[in-house]
């Protein structure tokens, strides 16, 4: 068994057991052969384990015979369904002659038991805590929100006094060959420099403070205030094996302390015009960053941001009127897209729409001024001008209620392509200003109406299943094969926008009013419109991949970089890529029984 036992240290999560109990779990591996177009298991049949593959590959399928997955050397298949209730969930067929080893489910259990690695590796639910953890708690590595700002020992002292002004920051690192030998600050500078009277073109060697008190990045903040306060230092530089990181400073504690979205909320509601509110959320990318790294539960990051965008539109909305006088009829601004299911993260444009009373002119130049300003100051916050002109601007978007009656009937009776587009916009609609009953009866009008409309449930269920999850070949993942982001997944488009669209239908059929995702699953499972271990399944991908998003996309900042979408499976540890290839399995499991009429997976 040692050649088991060397193959399977190279897999995660085995290679984290002590040498010992790999010996031991080894022993109990079974090697069994497949040859090309041989079932491993069938939907329905009862697991005896957990399967790896050695060689070969495994394409893995749904119960209606749709591949889902294809799978290489170091991959497990099998753990849902016999985690679950033993039954196997999908159908696995040897793609190429291959060899799997097989696990017994009892020694799998054992494992999960006796072992957080192993446990955690088979958890898809990751359960992150709810609550924000103070910055004592915070580990250094999450504080840091800049690149490592540094000069060499021979710099001119006025040379660093220009890198530390152009950058804004108050200390500088001074490195060597990479190495950390001392660090600057603005009070070595005014103390040693200005007071003394030296040239300013001395290097900063001279002046520098040197070996200095270091802190490597897997501290805790709890170390910092510590440190600061035996020491009575202000800047404390971060080093691990000798490589300079960057700097944690007073004030960065006292930003991470200071900075919440309740705080941005308030700094927005005391704006008087949308550059003060653009300072506010120039912020939200560190907001992020702090949520991220306290481990909040996704759909509560994205609800505070969300909280920040819609108290901007409210600011705006405040200022507008306060110049534009009173309205000549009642109104409603209304979001949709990600704001409107209140899921923005730290990439967002602005969808909207405004919903007047019957018999107000959509051409009056109140309503259109409105518009213009509001899009305009949003736009100026960052929530750029939508693409499509999804906006209150485009006079299309701007009309009477018994319009929006008729957009709407016209959609369902007649599902055309950009039907199905709009009704998939237009259903995610929230209220954010202006009378919010206009919307109330509309949205219930139409979700009575559209659902009872087969055609209609039919056409958006096709569309639905248009999006769909980077599965392939390499790695288990089908990445962008060319240009900016090649080697990458959109985790939007591929990831986010799949999930987002099948819980849109479930809703439809449902009638169910929430437009949140998160929630219209969690709705869909009590109504019966998809199966309790279904939706289960869905809400569990669905929280991976828009967790993982956020983590990739608070990486970037902490990068220095703007956030995105795009993640590079190839750079995730095989406990993330396996967690996040097995969401996107679940998540085309459940289109493909929705595309076959179930609308479910039992």
């Amino acid at each position: 068994m040692s050649d088991i036992a060397d193959f399977i240290a190279t897999v995660h999560p085995y290679d984290s057991l002590p040498r010992d109990e790999l010996a031991h779990v080894a022993g109990f591996f079974s090697r069994r052969s497949y040859p090309a177009g041989a079932t491993v298991y069938s939907y329905g049949d009862r697991l005896p384990g957990l399967y790896l593959i050695e060689t070969g590959a495994i394409t893995v399928s749904d119960r209606n015979g749709d591949s889902v997955s294809q799978l290489g050397p170091r991959n497990s298949f099998g753990e849902r369904g016999l985690l679950r209730d033993g039954l196997a969930v999908t159908t696995a067929r040897a793609e190429a002659d291959s060899t799997v080893l097989m696990l017994p489910r009892d020694e799998v259990r054992r494992l999960i038991e006796a072992h957080r690695a192993v446990a955690r590796f088979f958890d898809r639910g990751r359960g992150p805590a709810d609550r924000a953890a103070p910055v004592a708690t915070l580990k250094v590595e999450d504080l840091l929100t800049a690149r490592p700002l540094a000069c060499a020992p021979h710099t001119p002292v006025i040379e660093a006094a220009r890198m530390m002004r152009a950058a804004h920051a108050s200390s500088l690192g001074v490195t060597e060959a990479g190495r950390l030998v001392g660090l600057v600050t603005i009070r070595d500078m005014s103390n040693r420099v200005v007071a003394e009277g030296l040239d300013l073109t001395r290097p900063v060697r001279d002046v520098m403070t040197r070996d200095p008190v270091t802190l490597a990045p897997s501290a805790l903040g709890y170390d910092v205030l510590n440190i600061m306060l035996e020491r009575r230092v202000s800047h404390l530089p971060v080093v691990e094996g000798g490589r300079f990181l960057g700097m944690i400073s007073q004030s960065d504690l006292t930003r991470v302390q200071a900075i919440s979205a309740s705080g941005l909320i308030h700094e927005v509601s005391r704006a008087e015009d949308s550059a003060q509110m653009a300072r506010a959320t120039a912020r939200i990318p560190e907001l992020l960053v702090q949520l991220v790294a306290a481990h909040q539960r996704h759909e509560v990051v994205t609800r505070m941001i969300t909280d920040i965008a819609d108290a901007v539109t409210r600011r705006l909305i405040v200022l507008a009127k306060a110049e534009l006088g009173p309205a000549p009829a009642p109104w409603l601004w209304a979001a949709c897209g990600s704001q409107g299911r209140q899921e923005q993260t730290g990439v967002s444009d602005q969808d909207n729409c405004l919903i007047l009373a019957d018999g107000a002119d959509p051409a009056d130049p109140w309503f259109r001024d409105l518009a213009r300003m509001v899009s305009d100051g949003l736009d100026a916050c960052g929530y750029v001008y939508c693409p499509g002109e999804m906006m209150a601007t485009n006079p299309r978007w701007r009309q009477p209620l018994d319009v929006w009656r008729r957009y709407f009937r016209d959609w369902t009776r007649q599902p055309s392509p950009e039907a199905q587009m709009l009704s998939s916009v237009m259903f995610d609609l929230r209220a954010i200003g202006g009378e919010a009953a206009l919307l109330e009866d509309l949205q219930r009008e139409t979700l009575e109406a559209a659902s009872r409309n087969s055609i209609f449930v039919a056409h958006m269920i096709s569309n639905s299943l248009k999006h769909r999850p980077p599965l392939g070949l390499i790695a288990g993942f089908a990445t962008i094969r060319s240009g900016e982001h090649r080697h990458h997944i959109d985790m939007k488009l591929s990831g986010v926008v799949p999930v987002t669209d099948l819980a849109r239908v479930y809703a439809l059929k449902g009638r169910i009013t929430a437009v949140n995702t998160r929630a219209r699953l969690q709705e869909a499972e009590s109504r019966g419109v998809v199966s309790a271990s279904g939706a289960r399944d869905l809400v569990a991908a669905y929280d991976m991949i828009q967790t993982m998003r956020l983590e990739n996309q608070a990486h970037l900042v902490k990068a220095g970089r703007k956030p995105d979408n795009y993640l590079s499976p190839g750079d995730l540890p095989d406990f993330e890529r396996s967690h996040l290839r097995d969401a996107f399995v679940v998540v085309r499991s459940m289109q493909s029984a929705l595309g076959h009429g179930k609308g479910m997976l039992g």
